[in-house]
């Protein structure tokens, strides 16, 4: 997710479209969090790891 979020905002600075890097700084935002809970061992949705 984090890396999705990271070609989408890249793609969106290039092309100048900011519906893309709205939505690529979003995805990086989430991934990050998602990441850090299933590092510290929390349940995220029922699951250890959300992937």
């Amino acid at each position: 997710m984090i890396l999705l979020g990271l070609l989408l905002l890249i793609i969106g600075m290039l092309v100048g479209v900011p519906l893309l890097t709205t939505v690529g700084g979003i995805l990086i935002v989430v991934g990050a969090v998602l990441w850090i809970l299933g590092a510290t061992g929390r349940a995220v949705g029922g699951r250890k790891h959300y992937f």
